[in-house]
């Protein structure tokens, strides 16, 4: 049991873990390590790195050329040896790396032994297809084993992985293949989700109309009998694998070679290909998984995040692959076949380590205890919070419903740039609801004005990096201007995460929304633009504008201002094929929830929408500075 303290501010409460938990915290002293590390950043650096295994040792922790930096300076890695050939040497080869739990109750296991010797097979199969250092493979697959073995084999031989969310539309999926070059795509025949099967492989076909570059597909075929598939373009991914010789060394790469591009929504234009590197990445997935959420060796650990997004990059693959942790993975949503089902999985596997999103534990809020009142879940150690704020109403449940008042809450801060965690409440400190936390060792950030300047305590300000740190963005896929706007704050040299924020008088701090234009629906980003895109395309729409409406479950939902082309009538049935467009085009997560038609939009002089004034108007607050509207 936790006491629970009133403290003045925004904050209305301070638990405080029980001795135990701050006994069995890997940083017991949050003040002093965070000393050490201001003491000399790069020997702080040195030393996480040195955990892990180098082909050849780097010249010098860190190059900074802002806004360029470059980690581990010529070193040489592969993130695949230390996720499976480390751990074999540590007599960790009979130890279980994935346990995976299909819709239908089918069950997979593997051990580091079984998952090592299957990337390698796979691996040998894409240099089969004659893939190699540098060429960029696209895979688009349901949450299943195959998944993760398709990105270590990647990873194994050197090519560039770009992993699409299965949820995504075929224009999407073509943006993706067509901006990152895709030499081959990695699908399956179907996907399973609430009872139901959804075909990938017609999406991906519509996908590479456009996409000169795909030279070949692989298919998982799922169903019986199987699918299809096209001679000599479409092969079985299994068949290859079979065919494939069974030995496959590591490519020794440079730490600061390209491991994977990934794509973020962003506000304007197209999406945003975010490149992260193989060694400064590896080490921040490492030491993030290791001491913010504290997962131990003889842990059963589950992130619900599918690993099309970073979340399901970093924190349920490669981090603790490279901890040799045990994994585990489901297809099951949390609703289906009924609310119990992920406290079910919880109780059958022994989870001990449980990271989830914002938008899940809202939902099981809404159903009461009931559901989770009916499963053992004292196997639960942490419990942690990714994606969006988590808001102290949902931490409060979270703390007492689930944890059962005596698992810390690690709530957690970062993006897909940052590639790891920046900003936490680590096991075994203070936590306060609201409040993510502070900046972890390692990272320098802080809340700023306009100007630059450090705002007072409990006030508002635009939240910043200060520092280079080696799991950061190195560039942006093919736009270089794009990714120096990241770094552009005037004469103030820091990375800016267009995210606005409070600090107390502790130093924790506290996410309250976006200042640019991204949509973030159950942690999923979504870019305005994206959006208004998707239903300008359609022929009865003249212009649109989206906003994020605050949702108790999903935190947003998408709601659209819409002009029509004159002379067309709004029916229920425009109504419904508006949305139907939307989700053929960017995926059922971009659906709007509510469709409004106006006449005019609010702009700028330059024709630029001002969807803050829309948003303001919708939630009846003061629109601010509106002086460059154009009357």
């Amino acid at each position: 049991m936790t006491n629970s303290t009133e403290t003045p501010g925004y904050s209305q409460k301070v638990y405080k873990p029980a001795q135990e938990y701050r006994d069995d915290a890997r940083i017991k002293d949050y003040a002093l390590s965070y000393a050490n590390f201001e003491k000399d950043p790069e020997d702080f650096w040195r030393r996480v790195a040195s955990d892990l295994l180098w082909f050849k040792p780097w010249d010098k922790v860190k190059e900074w050329d802002y806004p360029h930096a470059k980690w581990f300076v010529n070193a040489k890695c592969n993130i695949t040896y230390n996720c499976l050939e480390r751990h074999l040497k540590n007599n960790r080869r009979n130890k279980v790396a994935l346990f995976w739990h299909g819709e239908d109750e089918t069950e997979k296991i593997y051990t580091y032994d079984r998952l090592y010797k299957a990337v390698m097979q796979f691996a040998n199969a894409l240099k089969n297809l004659h893939v190699g250092k540098g060429d960029v493979v696209c895979i688009y697959m349901p949450t299943v084993p195959e998944q993760i073995i398709a990105m270590l084999a990647c990873a194994r031989i050197g090519a560039i992985h770009t992993v699409v969310f299965a949820g995504y539309g075929a224009s999407a999926l073509n943006e993706r293949i067509v901006g990152s070059g895709a030499k081959i795509v990695i699908t399956a025949d179907v996907a399973f989700r609430r009872g139901r099967t959804i075909p990938l492989k017609p999406i991906v076909e519509e996908a590479l109309i456009h996409a000169p570059s795909v030279e070949r597909v692989v298919v998982l075929r799922i169903q019986d009998p199987p699918t299809a598939l096209l001679d000599d373009f479409e092969v079985d991914f299994y068949e290859i694998m079979k065919k494939a010789d069974k030995e496959c060394p590591p490519e020794e790469m440079d730490a600061e070679d390209t491991l994977f591009i990934l794509y973020t929504s962003g506000t304007t234009g197209a999406p945003k290909g975010i490149v992260h590197t193989c060694g400064g990445y590896m080490v921040g997935a490492y030491y993030t998984t290791k001491y913010v959420l504290n997962v131990k060796d003889d842990d059963v650990y589950w992130c619900t995040a599918d690993p099309g997004w970073i979340t399901g990059h970093t924190y349920a693959i490669y981090g603790p692959l490279l901890l040799g942790s045990t994994i585990f993975m489901t297809e099951h949503t949390p609703d289906y076949p009924d609310l119990g089902i992920w406290w079910h999985l919880i109780e059958a596997y022994g989870i001990n380590v449980f990271y989830t999103a914002p938008t899940a534990i809202r939902m099981f809020m809404r159903y009461g205890e009931t559901w989770p009142n009916k499963y053992d879940l004292s196997s639960l150690r942490i419990l942690a919070s990714v994606g969006e704020p988590l808001n102290p109403e949902a931490f409060e449940w979270f703390y007492h419903v689930i944890g059962k008042e005596k698992c810390p809450i690690i709530d957690t801060w970062w993006q897909t740039e940052t590639g790891s965690h920046m900003i936490t409440t680590l096991a075994g400190e203070d936590m306060k609801p609201g409040y993510v936390g502070k900046p972890i060792p390692g990272i320098t950030a802080d809340v700023f004005d306009k100007e630059g300047n450090p705002v007072p305590p409990n006030q508002a300000g635009y939240l910043a990096i200060t520092n280079p740190w080696p799991s950061m963005m190195r560039r942006d896929h093919n736009d270089e201007e794009r990714y120096k706007t990241y770094w552009n704050s005037k004469d103030c040299q820091y990375y800016s995460t267009n995210d606005l924020a409070i600090k107390d008088e502790d130093g924790y701090i506290m996410i309250i929304g976006r200042s640019d234009d991204l949509i973030i629906v159950s942690g999923h980003n979504i870019g305005s633009t994206e959006v208004e895109s998707a239903l300008i395309s359609h022929h009865a729409v003249a212009e649109a504008a989206a906003i994020g409406k605050p949702d108790p479950v999903t935190g947003n939902q998408v709601k659209v201002f819409v002009i029509l082309i004159e002379g067309t009538t709004v029916t229920e049935k425009l109504i419904h094929d508006l949305k139907y467009h939307v989700r053929q085009t960017l995926g059922p997560i971009a659906v709007p929830a509510e469709i409004e038609f106006v006449d005019s939009l609010p702009k700028t002089r330059s024709g630029k929408i001002m969807r803050r004034v829309l948003k303001a108007k919708e939630m009846g607050i003061d629109p601010g500075d509106i002086s460059t509207l154009d009357e």
